[in-house]
């Protein structure tokens, strides 16, 4: 690859590629002019020796990275460089339930960051979830739906909020779902005990995404399907999986997409912990444990979000659930871009889209990362990924 260092030539040339496009991997050359990929371009010839060059990873829920958190915006930068470093070239920053003065202060922050483009949006994870099905959100911070603080929210955060989790069988819910919809706010169905109905009547009412599949719902039953079954039996609904065999084990990653196919998007729901290894880390308000990799409460058993990448999801994709590098590629890029919007951009490896792009070796690992055509230095890429 170029020096990261020196100016990016008009025209690359990738040569000698493995590129991994929605239906199938193809052998051959992949051109890049003006940071978009492009049928032809004159430049710099890049010898690949056979890599793999799938589409840079689209995270559409993530909560910090390299010990920092989206949770602090001064922070943002450290986390999207760390997950950016390791392929994930399109971040949205989730934000666990804070005050209300907190969730402002953070949505104003993340705001001018996406207005620079560090990341491509705002994710809030509550603060209107259920209490039995809480997870790592602090239980005395959960409220029913309020409209007015959710407008308010929209306003400080410019076009920039893109989406918001909620409980459905909350008083208010099914309007505040609406109320997002008609905002451009893509309205999640998650922490929440709903039933079937319940979850189908917010998938009626614009609900489009279902967080973190089977974690932090009321699970599935063969007399009462609740969320889950509504979710996977719903095309307009993507499907979030957490993949890294602590959240979902991968019997059951399997029979999610074996159920939704193309429409599991592949998340992290990464904490600051990713990258640092073993210790005692904070989510929001709460004391995390991580140990061995996983994340727990401290003093709990409730898991805390994960320590992985997007990498690492997309690797065990391939590897422990057996899918088609195809397959996970379009789990880790184009299906969550295509959930929020901007897969006319950004999510597959084709003509006018930006050049976003991670190069992998035979063993699914990465090795250089692009962003709009530029290399991101490897001095960026933080431990094993």
């Amino acid at each position: 690859m170029p020096n990261p260092d020196e100016t990016p030539a008009p025209g690359t040339i990738l040569t000698n590629a493995r590129i991994v496009l929605p239906d199938g991997v193809r052998p051959g050359n992949l051109h890049i002019a003006d940071g978009k990929i492009t049928t032809a371009a004159a430049g710099d010839e890049i010898d690949l020796a056979g890599r793999y060059v799938v589409p840079g990873f689209v995270d559409m829920h993530v909560h910090g990275g390299a010990g920092a958190s989206y949770q602090r915006p001064e922070q943002a930068c450290g986390a999207a460089a760390f997950h950016l470093a390791h392929g994930t070239t399109t971040t949205i920053a989730s934000l666990v339930t804070g005050t209300p003065q907190e969730l402002a202060d953070a949505v104003t922050g993340l705001a001018d960051l996406a207005a620079d483009g560090m990341i491509a949006g705002i994710h809030l994870e509550g603060p209107y979830l259920s209490h039995d099905r809480c997870g790592a959100h602090d239980p005395a911070l959960l409220r029913a739906p309020d409209l007015a603080e959710f407008q308010g929210l929209v306003r400080l955060g410019r076009g920039h909020l893109r989406m918001i989790t909620i409980a459905p069988e909350l008083p208010g819910a099914l309007d505040l779902v609406r109320q997002a919809a008609d905002a451009g706010v893509i309205p999640a169905v998650g922490h929440t005990e709903a039933s079937g109905d319940t979850a189908r009547a917010a998938f009626d009412a614009g609900a489009r995404v279902a967080t973190h599949l089977f974690n932090a719902m009321r699970p599935l039953h063969h007399r009462e399907g609740g969320p889950i079954a509504a979710a996977l039996n719903d095309p307009r609904v993507t499907v979030e999986l957490i993949n890294d065999g602590v959240h979902v084990e991968p019997a059951v990653a399997r029979l999610a997409f074996a159920a939704a196919g193309s429409r599991v998007a592949l998340i992290t729901d990464a904490m600051a912990a990713a990258g640092m290894g073993d210790g005692d880390y904070r989510l929001g308000v709460m004391d995390v444990e991580v140990r061995d990799g996983r994340a727990a409460l401290a003093g709990g058993t409730s898991i805390a979000g994960s320590t992985i990448t997007m990498a690492d999801a997309f690797r065990r994709a391939v590897t422990d659930l057996g899918l088609p590098i195809e397959d996970a590629a379009r789990a880790a890029s184009l299906t969550p871009a295509r959930a929020l919007g901007i897969d006319a951009r950004v999510g597959s490896l084709e003509p006018g889209k930006d050049a976003d792009l991670a190069v992998l070796d035979d063993d699914l690992r990465v090795t250089h990362v692009m962003k709009q055509g530029a290399v991101v230095p490897r001095a960026r890429i933080l431990g094993d990924n």
